[in-house]
């Protein structure tokens, strides 16, 4: 016999407590996350520890925290941004793309390295 996946008995929307935005703007599925505080402050609702508690021992973005709560990433944004303005976590953008390298300071680069044989 088959295990029946297990279904959230509260919906994810019920996260956000039925807002439409979060309090902090800025945060993207990349947005790295990680505790501020030695302890949660108390009175937090269940998800917020549990995310709280996620990012404890270490730095995590928004969509890996999101899987491991399993979570949709807007659900998770909406808990992040609470434990942000509650100083329970830190939020640090993402690390930007790097730029790709011109192709003739490469080159260069290579013929300068070639003549010092």
């Amino acid at each position: 016999m088959t295990a029946v996946p297990r279904r959230r008995m509260v919906p994810a929307y019920l996260a956000t407590g039925g807002r439409t935005r979060p309090g902090t703007a800025g945060f993207e599925r990349l947005t790295v996350l990680y505790a501020a505080a030695a302890a949660p402050p108390q009175g937090l609702e269940h998800e917020h520890t549990r995310l709280w508690e996620l990012l404890r021992p270490g730095a995590l973005t928004v969509a890996e925290a999101a899987a491991h709560l399993r979570l949709p990433v807007s659900a998770t944004v909406f808990l992040a941004a609470d434990l942000v303005e509650a100083g329970c976590l830190n939020a640090r953008a993402p690390i930007p793309r790097a730029q790709q390298t011109d192709r003739s300071i490469v080159e260069r680069l290579l013929v300068g390295l070639r003549t010092l044989r």
